[in-house]
């Protein structure tokens, strides 16, 4: 699952990737969940939760999706409403659906707010970035479709996978900092801090967020770069245009860490290492085998 800058890697729009990251905004109480009246014909958005449906085997009630949704590939048949964080309520609402089943974090609050007035009913689902909030979606997506004992044994399933994956690293005493970079443009660092899908599979994976002091994502000094001394670059691939491994370490501040002395740069598929959905057991498992080789445990 890890790819490197020398592969070939298809470009997508720069707004698909920075829905898989820009989940910055603080996770507030939400209501709870309810189900659908009428599940016949629902609005996916958010690709986690796209791909939950699909998980549960409910694909059937979805009737469109959003651009943040591309696994499975299946989805990628159905119309597509727009990206999650500038929605438009008439796309969304373009499709008929019986039922609108979003993100938390799905946007702009105006558009929200308007689809939430409208007469479809409209149900946000929690994000949080450990092993149980991706349980917790799983078994709110259920309940909003009205699938309670199928969420139950997928959040039975994902939940021992999550636990397997976690464990392969218990072991592991000198545990790799991490610095995640979103972009570097104008040769200035943009980075995951805490609250962030990013933090979060770093620390599920083993390892520990070289980043301090911050929430969410910030455009970092030259200095607080080298402060952090990251072992490891860990990037999002296909999302945005590409940032070559030259082009990075060639970045003044990164080429001084020891991440930069050892060129050593981990990419994965934003929507697999950041979605918190049902294959992050995987992308876990991948990425402690990316940063720890032979001592991940099986």
């Amino acid at each position: 699952m890890v790819s490197f800058p020398s592969l070939s890697r298809p470009k997508l729009a720069p707004a698909i990737g920075l829905s898989l990251l820009l989940a910055v905004l603080p996770v507030r109480a939400e209501e709870a969940a309810t189900a659908f009246a009428d599940t016949s014909k629902i609005v996916a958005i958010g690709g986690s939760i796209t791909e939950i449906v699909y998980a549960l085997g409910e694909e059937g009630h979805l009737v469109a999706r959003d651009s943040t949704s591309r696994y499975p590939e299946a989805a990628l048949k159905l119309p597509d409403v727009g990206y999650m964080r500038q929605l438009s309520p008439e796309g969304v609402l373009s499709v008929n659906p019986s039922g609108i089943l979003a993100l938390h974090g799905s946007g702009p609050k105006e558009a929200v707010d308007v689809l939430r007035k409208s007469s479809v009913p409209f149900i946000e689902v929690p994000e949080h970035y450990t092993h149980d909030g991706i349980l917790e979606k799983i078994r709110l997506v259920g309940k909003a479709l009205g699938v309670d004992a199928k969420a139950d044994r997928l959040a039975a399933e994902v939940g021992a996978g999550l636990r397997a994956a976690e464990k392969q690293t218990a072991s592991i005493k000198e545990r790799k900092r991490i610095l995640f970079v979103l972009s570097t443009q104008g040769g200035k660092i943009l980075a995951a801090g805490s609250d962030t899908a990013a933090d979060g599979i770093v620390r599920l994976a083993g390892g520990v967020n070289a980043v301090e002091g911050f929430s969410g994502y910030k455009q970092m000094s030259d200095e607080a770069v080298v402060t952090a001394k990251p072992d490891v670059i860990l990037m999002m691939d296909n999302a945005g245009p590409a940032v070559s491994d030259d082009e990075l370490f060639s970045n003044p501040s990164i080429a001084s860490t020891p991440a930069g002395l050892a060129r050593k740069v981990i990419r994965m598929d934003g929507g697999y290492l950041l979605g918190f959905g049902p294959r992050t057991a995987e992308a876990i498992h991948d990425l402690a085998v990316s940063l720890y080789g032979g001592q991940v445990t099986d």
